[in-house]
């Protein structure tokens, strides 16, 4: 064969293996729907009873907020956000069956008991009262954890225009009721600023034994976005897929607390840690959670208008240190199938393990509405390689196609739980942007095709106003795995498949009844608790891990969650199911601290190797062993 003729033959095998490795992908991403009786068997296992969240007073309907002037053409887009919830132990009873709220239509903070689960106290509104606060400022969300270390419950409340707010509860009135005025109202930073926060998270960032937050911002510090009576013009994205102009996230290190009548909590600013490219992203979402093994948690970041972060934690107490991971690409691999290098629209992110390694995977959010700027979600599943993290290579490839996962519609908070204690997760998927009767998904695509240039300036955008419909008709998803390995989305056939704009998912067991709860956090509608009522009869084990505390300032001792402690339990048929304590992971909806694990059809008596590991109040990892029957426990970490 002479030269022309081996070129040409090189060049039709390469035209031949692109088209077969286009028709595989291709094939593995077409979902394969179950038979009507494989469905109908699916949906036999869940059932859910909703309950309407109780409006706070003062609320009004309305569906935009008052924007910056030169926002204005766009005010539906920058009013999407905003819908949060958070479930957690408030009243001190043992369960966490109270939830904090934030209502966007009334841009009010309420916190009640769920409802369904008794009157144990009167509604009340978290306000920053007597802190600065205006009309230019909204919340976005909120945590409840131990801020203080003093074994009673506290909040964070994060917001567009201001700082986030801490909410101390006050020592004197433990075992009371709580209320509104047994909170003080403290500032997390001592440098006033106008952030525009999308997230927060718990976890012991450095190792010392202490809990450090870490924010997720959006549009750039000191912007005006929400006040109405600005001059200028807004920053926008510099990009549609590689921006990196937004607010800077922040790492904020525990430095010290107080309880009492004036409780306090000291947070050090170290976000200079950060490189400027990663901490700059337009975050959405984040997530924290040890990734390698060492008690220290990676951090990944859901990014808006670029790609998402994921940084490996080489901290040491006191000093923050994260190197950026990248996934490792092929010829077979598309570059939005690899970390590091997809294109934009990060919009939720949970730690969970799928793949039944003993290593958590990660969920993630992005744009899947047919025909429209499609990414598809992800799911990086880990390959096992934890030791190539120290060469910068994040050791996980993109699942979500093959599995099943891969499409809904406009995500946001993700969740990965297992509803019916089966043994496998189940995806549960808030979806939709702005709901409306005009379709301006034509006008969206031209802008995300235009040239960059166009999309700094908010002068050169689509009208985006109240009436638009961007994807504001999507059902939730909820994914269930079917016999065939993938899963299938089952929402309309339990009563899920009613339209919302949804933002956060929070979840736990708040009947301590062995099966999960979750919430609807929905934007300019209402909001909806849903009770489990399915009878799977599969056993479970359930573990509320504890760290004493008893710091030297404090005036009363107690417990706090032991939020990033990691338990595996061992199953009598090989596997392993490992979990770590959430503090906050997700886009605006937050799971209680607690760790559940279905159980399929173990018996209920049978009991199971447990280990737990965590680091205590000094930063020492500890490591213990134990045999657990089925059902809750509660267990202090000493």
């Amino acid at each position: 064969m002479n030269f022309t003729g081996r070129h040409l033959f090189a060049r039709y095998a390469t035209v031949v293996a692109a088209t077969l490795t286009v028709l595989v992908f291709y094939g593995m991403a077409l979902p394969r729907t179950p038979s009507v009786e494989e469905q109908a068997a699916m949906a036999r296992r869940f059932q859910f009873t909703r309950f309407d969240l109780p409006k706070p007073a003062g609320y009004q309907e309305r569906e935009a907020r008052p924007v910056h002037p030169s926002m204005q053409r766009i005010s539906a887009w920058v009013s999407a956000m905003g819908a949060a919830a958070a479930l957690g132990d408030v009243d001190g009873d043992g369960l966490p069956n109270d939830l904090c709220h934030v209502e966007p239509r009334s841009d009010q903070v309420s916190v009640f008991p769920v409802p369904g689960t008794g009157s144990r106290f009167a509604q009340f509104l978290l306000t920053a009262e007597p802190l600065p606060f205006d009309q230019a400022m909204a919340p976005m969300g909120c945590l409840i954890a131990d801020l203080n270390e003093d074994g009673l419950a506290d909040f964070l409340i994060y917001y567009w225009g201001r700082t986030p707010v801490a909410l101390l509860r006050k020592a004197v009135h433990a075992g009371k009721p709580p209320g509104r005025d047994q909170y003080l109202a403290v500032e997390v930073v001592p440098q006033f600023d106008r952030w525009y926060s999308n997230a927060a998270t718990l976890a012991d960032l450095d190792g010392d034994g202490h809990l450090d937050l870490i924010i997720g911002n959006t549009y750039p510090d000191g912007s005006r976005l929400l006040d109405a009576t600005a001059s200028g013009v807004m920053v926008m994205p510099e990009s549609t897929s590689r921006s990196a102009n937004g607010g800077w996230n922040r790492l904020l290190l525990w430095k010290g607390a107080v309880s009492g009548s004036r409780p306090s909590v000291n947070y050090q600013d170290e976000s200079r840690a950060l490189r400027e490219e990663d901490a700059r992203g337009w975050t959405l979402a984040l997530a924290a959670g040890d990734l390698d093994g060492d008690l220290l948690p990676e951090l990944y970041f859901a990014n808006d208008f670029g790609p998402d972060r994921l940084l490996h934690n080489r901290s040491t107490p006191g000093k923050l240190r994260f190197e950026r991971l990248y996934g490792e690409s092929g010829f077979a691999t598309p570059k939005s199938f690899v970390i590091g290098h997809d294109s934009c629209k990060g919009m939720g992110a949970d730690m969970v393990d799928v793949n039944g390694d003993g290593l958590l995977d990660i969920y993630v959010s992005n744009i899947s509405s047919p025909w429209a700027l499609q990414e598809g979600h992800f799911l990086w599943t880990s390959t096992g390689e934890v030791r190539r993290m120290h060469e910068g290579l994040a050791p996980y490839v993109q699942g979500a196609e093959k599995l099943g996962l891969s499409r809904s519609g406009w995500g946001w908070d993700s969740k990965l739980d297992d509803f019916d204690n089966d043994g496998v997760p189940e995806a549960i998927q808030a979806t939709g942007f702005v709901k409306g009767k005009v379709n301006r998904w034509p006008e969206l695509q031209a802008l995300g095709t235009a040239n960059d240039a166009l999309l700094r300036d908010p002068r050169n955008w689509p009208k985006f106003q109240p009436g638009t419909d961007i994807s504001g008709h999507d059902p939730n998803a909820f994914f269930v795995r079917t016999a065939s390995g993938k899963y299938f989305d089952i929402a309309g056939l339990i009563g899920l498949g009613e339209t919302m704009v949804t933002r956060g998912i929070a979840i736990a067991d708040v009947e301590g009844d062995g099966d999960l709860d979750f919430v609807f956090a929905n934007q300019w509608e209402d909001s909806y608790f849903y009770r489990n009522d399915g009878a799977s009869g599969h056993a479970y084990l359930g573990l509320n891990l504890l760290l004493p505390v008893a710091a030297a300032k404090m005036e009363k001792g107690g417990v706090r969650p032991a939020i990033g402690a990691e338990a595996r339990v061992s199953l009598p048929d090989g596997r392993r199911l490992t979990a770590q304590v959430d503090g906050g992971n997700g886009q605006s909806g937050k799971r209680a601290p607690r760790l559940h694990f279905g159980l399929g059809d173990i018996s209920g008596d049978k009991a199971l190797r447990v280990e737990i590991r965590w680091r205590d109040a000094r930063g020492q990892t500890q490591v213990r062993a134990m045999s657990l029957k089925p059902g809750w426990h509660t267990i202090v970490l000493g």
